[in-house]
């Protein structure tokens, strides 16, 4: 349940009420017309139809300057909404694609915060690498902000958005690149153990690992649109890119690229999986874009950018099958 309040020219206050009444909003409220001719509607609307309203109201006030959309939450309604209201209404994602977008290109930043929190993760979990410390490995991926570019690059795929793929991309690509550049630097160091249990785990590949990263992925995805807490799911992300990262740059620094090799394929499987995983799952939920035209573009963008993965995963898949019968895992 969310209050979307409008503010527009006074005139269109009959237009806003009939597109209330249409879609099933539960309430509106109607203000007082203001000096600059002006008028505030707040719209109390339930998640399933959510998105309906804010694509009417964005196609009827078009790119007037003068015009406001502003979603508020609601922690409660009194008295009580009658169950049976919703009943034979289709189960829909319960953030709309607007305010996805918002959430998904603020954590796709490359700024200050971003760098830091990537350099004090990866201290951390070289700390915890070393020590074969799973704990401190846990406080790494807690700090770890590798959820939002990823989730933003699977985002973008599914909208056809060229400014914010490249931004998720460029942001990603940083993050991974400097996690592993310290990552050389520890294990120029430090005296690596390759055969550490925490090392070595992050140096072997199979199918269970392609398995962990499609459901990462798909928790990733499925909380952002319906609006649950993805603090716990982006421990999940971390936890399948950031030991990875860290641990194909110690092994290049140790000298141990055989072994460098197994976890920079576990860091690759790991990043397709969760990109493609979210993709789809951002597609069944129907985070489209909102004209004609747009959809039409994100729909040859998003097919091809869906085989891309896929076939990357392909590739990967088969890479794991050849080391695994070379014994090497």
């Amino acid at each position: 349940m969310r209050i979307i309040e409008v503010i527009t020219e006074a005139g269109n206050q009959d237009t806003i009420r009939s597109l209330a009444e249409q879609h099933g909003a539960e309430d509106i409220w109607c203000g007082t017309a203001m000096a600059d001719g002006r008028q505030a509607f707040r719209l109390l609307v339930s998640d399933d139809i959510r998105q309906k309203v804010l694509d009417s109201l964005q196609q009827l006030l078009g790119n007037s300057e003068t015009s406001r959309i502003v979603i508020q939450p609601v922690d409660v309604v009194l008295p009580k909404r009658d169950a049976s209201k919703a009943e034979g209404r289709p189960d829909r994602q319960s953030t709309t694609r607007e305010e996805l977008f918002h959430r998904v290109e603020q954590g796709a930043r490359l700024d200050r915060n971003y760098l830091t929190l990537i350099v004090l993760s990866t201290v951390v979990a070289a700390v915890g690498l070393m020590e074969d410390n799973v704990a401190v490995l846990i406080g790494a991926m807690v700090i770890a902000p590798l959820l939002g570019p990823n989730m933003a690059l699977a985002l973008a795929s599914s909208l056809g958005d060229m400014p914010l793929l490249k931004k998720a991309l460029l942001t990603s690509t940083v993050g991974i690149a400097l996690a592993a550049l310290l990552g050389v630097t520890s294990g120029l160091i430090w005296d690596v153990n390759p055969n550490g249990p925490e090392i070595m785990s992050r140096t072997i590949v199979g199918m269970d690992s392609v398995a962990l990263a499609l459901a990462s992925g798909a928790a990733a995805a499925l909380s952002l649109t319906t609006g649950l807490s993805s603090a716990l799911v982006g421990v999940m992300v971390a936890v399948a890119l950031l030991p990875p990262t860290v641990t194909a740059g110690m092994l290049v620094g140790a000298g141990q690229y055989e072994s460098a090799m197994g976890a920079t394929l576990l860091l690759a499987v790991n990043i397709v999986c969760v990109i493609l995983a979210s993709k789809i799952v951002f597609l069944s939920k129907g985070i489209r874009p909102r004209t004609w035209l747009e959809k039409r573009k994100a729909q040859q963008s998003s097919w091809l950018y869906g085989l891309f993965w896929a076939g990357l995963l392909a590739l990967l898949v088969v890479l794991i099958v050849v080391r695994g019968q070379r014994g090497l895992m």
